[in-house]
């Protein structure tokens, strides 16, 4: 449906979705909630006098003037003339589940805790968080000051149509002059007085509400008394001055409802577009909503949580009602010709004509008024929650009275604006859509607290489940592209621009966000899903236990880690030294936001998991064992070299540590980030872990079935400058086999293709991708059969998708040295290999240095700690020997098969 050929949007319908919002002042501050706004809640310890509205006065009467509307006057003629009786029924059914749907929604979040002044809006944010809340609050807003201006053109051209020059009433009546210029004066009048009653206060506005709720209801009266009262009589219609003709209304009479009940769609005679099924429904629809205007009423209510369930069903039931007996008396005495030409009829047979006029000027200013105090007051909640920053800032401004005045000065600018728009036959359709939107983020609100099965949503309204949520949305995402295609598209991207640039202003919010508790569901589903029974080398994936001591000193190893993880599980492990017994409480738990703040500035992956021990070897024990949950827990240990390497302080070089910046929202400023982790050690600072402690923390690892990982001089990776657009090509080393002994014949163990592996993932990331892999193979010249090894390492590699150079080192010089008897006294690491000597250790590294191009990272091959706890300091002397000046190297010791040939 064009927007150019809907009825909808007329100069004669005047009925965009009337919202009746009236919430309260909202002088009252927010009242603290435990467990979140829409937790449980601990209301105010004292009645709040703003708090005075009952039932009927704070949710019936505002409801059922918003539902009724202009609409209930001049559009029922509309519905039935066209559709017939049958399908006006089947569309009022229709319309009136879609929004009882969401009605449901409404009354479960109602029910589920204390809300505050603020309506829909205070519902969406505080369920959906500031994102959605803000982006859906403002359209919300908007589609008010919009609906405010048509209601008002609405009720100018209504009066025109009566006492203008160019009316279709007798001579006599036509006394005001008409124009595009005439019709804004008169606009801008009827909002200067919707303007004063603002300013007063929403109190003027309900004591008001009720009288016009009596004037609705006796103009009601009237018509059903008429239907009754009036005998049959021709009605005469005026198309001009030059063209009348009559039409009949026949009384009660069967013959006139058999000819009403089927449907005869034709041309509209106010816009000549042929009607359709979907264009009388999007009419009929807009007659049927307005149903949040007592939820919007919440900061006034007396008892919220009881009063807007049942004073909105009540309204829903009565509307109901009455639009079935208008239905069904229009089509028992009206004949289709009066019906389809003459859509003010009611005026034409009642006892009293001039009554119906003021039934409808009486609701076309009742909803001018009601969208201007409820626009201001969305827009006074979204200044208060600071959405959009300096722009909206005045708008927090209230009275003494606590009136925010300043927000509706700001309302009542932009429906002036507005009003220079003429009839806003283009707005119309998109001011329904963005009512729509917000009626499908409640039921979507809805729908994510009853996923998500938090205990704390527990509504007292029960009459609502999750299926009744979705059909909702679904029914309202329906309407929204029946009503106007384009205004649903355009709506939507609306959204999500908005979504987007409150996401990136990041708001600080205490409200909670349900994104975390759904989240939580779903990550508990899948987890008792993963089955460690099932896994297999095929899908084996590097899941990471870093510890760290210091992340001043780590920060590197740590980026590092991450691109190594290869979508896996990544920890970040820390253990404080003391004991529970000697505390009043557990430090760790204050400690945490400092590591999750870090995470968040060195931008990686990871989880953070800290522990309190009696020593580092205990409580990397103690997270070897329980980090993680179900089928993801760490399977490979990281840990930084033991040596007397004095690493610079990365927090002084990375601009995200040496900038001043705002606070993380979660209490965590840059100076408390810095001032929590202690200063590097300085050179010759005595190390507060023994070497031997060192070494056993990483034979526990290995008893416990955890591949290992040593890392040494990763605060001298340069990723920057490696990878920069100016530097040569740079490599991957990977040094296969076991360099501490020599004489293992085997390229092709576990521990050796875990090592490949590694490397193999590190290149597979984007930003290592222009590294090349090199993989040396050790020969000695008197080795015949190095070819058949190379041939055969290269078939390996094709099997397992690898790409990288074999590069044949031949290293006699050093194999001679590693035959050599021990020097008086030495000891030796393995009693089953040949001696390995300092001066052997010294030629391998040699020959390791000398292998040529701009290496990045080198892969060794870690050999197991040996038995004897008496030479782990001679086994860490080895390694750091073997290691010495080699720049970035991971000695790797994998304990798992990781590799697959099979598809």
């Amino acid at each position: 449906m064009s927007t150019e050929s809907s009825p909808l949007l007329s100069y004669r319908l005047f009925s965009v979705v009337d919202e009746g919002e009236m919430p309260g002042t909202q002088a009252q501050e927010e009242t603290p909630l435990v467990g979140g706004d829409m937790g449980v809640a601990v209301g105010p310890p004292h009645p709040d006098p703003a708090r005075r509205l009952s039932t009927f006065f704070g949710v019936v009467v505002p409801t059922v003037l918003s539902m009724f509307s202009i609409v209930v006057f001049m559009r029922v003629g509309f519905v039935v003339g066209h559709a017939g009786f049958l399908q006006s029924l089947l569309m009022l059914v229709v319309a009136y589940v879609i929004i009882l749907l969401t009605v449901l929604s409404i009354c479960a979040i109602c029910t589920n805790g204390a809300i505050q002044g603020g309506g829909a809006y205070f519902m969406i944010s505080r369920t959906l968080g500031p994102e959605f809340g803000g982006s859906i609050g403002l359209m919300f807003y908007l589609a008010n000051v919009c609906a405010c201006g048509v209601y008002i053109l609405g009720l100018v051209e209504a009066v025109l149509d009566v006492f203008g020059a160019e009316g279709t009433d007798p001579p006599g009546a036509r006394v005001l002059p008409q124009g595009y210029f005439y019709s804004f004066l008169y606009g801008s009048v009827v909002l200067l007085l919707c303007l004063l009653v603002c300013l007063v206060g929403a109190r003027i506005y309900a004591r008001a509400a009720f009288l016009i709720f009596l004037v609705v209801n006796l103009v009601l009266v009237a018509i059903f008394v008429s239907f009754v009262a009036v005998g049959p009589r021709q009605v005469p219609v005026a198309r001009d001055a030059n063209h009348t003709f009559n039409t009949s209304f026949t009384g009660f009479r069967l013959a006139t409802l058999r000819a009403n009940l089927p449907a005869m769609y034709s041309r509209d005679y106010t816009t000549n577009n042929l009607m359709t099924f979907a264009t009388v429904f999007a009419v009929m629809f807009n007659g049927c909503t307005g149903i949040m205007a007592g939820s919007n009423m919440s900061g006034e209510l007396r008892n919220a949580s009881s009063s807007i369930p049942k004073g909105t069903i009540i309204a829903v039931v009565y509307t109901f009602i009455i639009y079935f007996l208008l239905f069904l008396m229009t089509s028992f005495t009206c004949e289709r010709t009066l019906l389809k030409e003459d859509y003010g009829f009611f005026r034409s047979i009642n006892l009293w004509p001039p009554l119906v006029l003021v039934g409808v000027y009486a609701a076309s200013l009742s909803a001018s008024m009601s969208s201007l105090i409820g626009a201001s007051r969305i827009l006074h909640a979204l200044a208060k929650d600071d959405l959009f920053g300096i722009i909206l800032a005045p708008a927090k401004i209230v009275s003494k009275g606590g009136n925010p005045w300043v927000a509706v000065l700001y309302t009542w600018a932009l429906v002036q604006l507005v009003l220079f728009a003429g009839k806003l036959n283009t707005i119309a359709g998109i001011v329904t859509v963005f009512y729509l939107v917000a009626y499908a983020a409640v039921d979507l609100a809805c729908l994510a607290l009853e996923w998500a099965s938090a205990p704390n949503f527990r509504p007292t309204f029960q009459l609502f489940s999750w299926h009744t949520c979705l059909l909702g949305i679904a029914s309202c995402v329906l309407m929204m592209f029946l009503i106007s295609p384009a205004g649903a598209s355009g709506s939507l991207v609306l959204m999500l621009a908005l979504l987007g640039f409150i996401h990136l202003r990041a708001p600080a919010s205490s409200w909670g966000y349900i994104s975390q508790a759904l989240i939580f569901h779903q990550v508990r589903k899948y987890l008792l899903l993963l089955d460690v029974r099932k896994e297999h080398v095929k899908f084996w994936r590097p899941q990471m236990l870093l510890m760290v001591a210091n992340p001043r000193s780590g920060a590197q190893l740590v980026r590092f880690v991450n691109d190594l993880k290869k979508g896996g599980l990544f920890v970040l492990g820390h253990v404080e030294i003391g004991e529970l017994d000697t505390m009043p409480s557990d430090p760790i738990q204050a400690h945490y936001n400092f590591w999750l703040s870090l995470v968040d500035k060195l931008n990686v992956k990871a989880f953070v998991d800290l522990t309190l021990s009696p020593s580092v070897r205990q409580g990397t024990q103690h997270l070897l064992r329980i980090t993680g949950l179900g089928g993801m827990k760490p399977n490979t240990l990281v840990l930084g070299f033991y040596d007397a390497f004095v690493p610079d302080d990365y927090f002084l070089r990375d601009p995200a540590f040496s900038q001043a910046r705002e606070n993380d929202h979660f209490g965590v400023d840059l100076p408390a980030l810095q001032a929590h982790f202690p200063l590097v050690r300085g050179a010759g600072a005595s190390k507060a872990l023994p070497a031997a402690e060192y070494v056993a923390i990483v034979s526990d690892a290995v008893k416990m079935h955890k591949n290992v990982c040593l890392a040494r001089y990763f605060p001298l990776l340069d990723k920057q400058r490696l990878f920069s657009s100016k530097a040569e090509g740079c490599f991957v080393d990977v040094w296969p086999l076991n360099l501490l002994r020599p004489d293992t014949p085997a390229y092709v163990d576990v521990c050796s293709l875990f090592l490949l592996q590694l490397a193999c993932i590190l290149t597979m990331v984007s930003s290592w991708r222009a590294a090349c892999l090199r993989l040396f193979l050790c020969v000695e010249s008197g080795d015949r059969g190095w070819v058949a090894k190379e041939e055969k390492l290269k078939e390996l590699l094709s099997k397992l998708r690898i790409k990288a150079a074999i590069r044949a080192v031949t290293w006699d010089h050093v194999v001679a040295l590693h035959g050599q008897p021990l020097a008086a006294g030495e000891p030796f690491l393995n009693s089953a290999a040949r001696q390995v000597t300092d001066e052997y250790l010294a030629a391998v590294n040699a020959l390791v240095l000398q292998q040529g191009g701009q290496v990045a990272v080198r892969f060794l091959y870690l050999p197991r700690p040996p038995a004897d706890t008496s030479m782990y300091e001679r086994y860490l002397e080895q390694l750091e020997i073997l290691t010495r000046d080699l720049g970035p190297t991971l000695l790797v010791h994998g304990l798992t098969p990781v590799t697959c040939t099979e598809l």
